[in-house]
């Protein structure tokens, strides 16, 4: 499963909040699925961007799973700050990054590339909502309920089988 999110979406959000922890207990650590994240910041949301920036700079270095959940976690903090940069940086310390590789990778701007490609594959593949979801070959947008996720995993697995 592909999760297309932006880290400031309040939709996206309430789907780390509310289904997330059961998705992964039910799908992820059974291994029945794989899940990918598409970074896919809004431009309506001033800190999307740069919080993509510091997950998947957390990520270079094997922790963007512990920097997404942060961010998520602390999203009503650094939302609406003038510069959230003093928040990601608690957030990456928090994660156990190499501090000095982390800051140089945020500054650099060198992951930047990934994320634009990150939203235009997304975009290509249709999604123009956060959270959005693929599955097999299907679609979902919005902060999907679980049992709409089951159904599509479902389907999905059937089909592969016929294949």
């Amino acid at each position: 499963m592909i999760e297309v999110s932006d880290f400031q979406c309040p939709y996206c959000k309430q789907w780390h909040d509310q289904t997330y922890p059961q998705f992964l207990e039910q799908f992820v650590k059974t291994g029945k699925v794989r899940l990918a994240y598409v970074n896919f910041p809004l431009s309506s949301h001033a800190h999307a961007f740069p919080a993509a920036e510091a997950a998947m700079c957390a990520g270079a270095q094997n922790r963007f799973w512990p920097m997404h959940d942060a961010l998520f976690a602390t999203q009503t903090r650094w939302e609406n700050l003038p510069s959230p940069a003093p928040v990601f940086d608690s957030l990456a310390q928090s994660t156990g990054v190499d501090m000095e590789r982390w800051r140089d990778c945020v500054s650099s701007g060198k992951i930047r590339p990934l994320i634009e490609a990150d939203h235009d594959r997304a975009q290509r593949a249709g999604a123009s909502a956060t959270p959005s979801f693929m599955i097999g070959d299907k679609l979902l947008a919005g902060a999907m309920p679980l049992d709409e996720l089951q159904k599509a995993i479902d389907s999905a697995m059937v089909k592969n089988r016929k294949q």
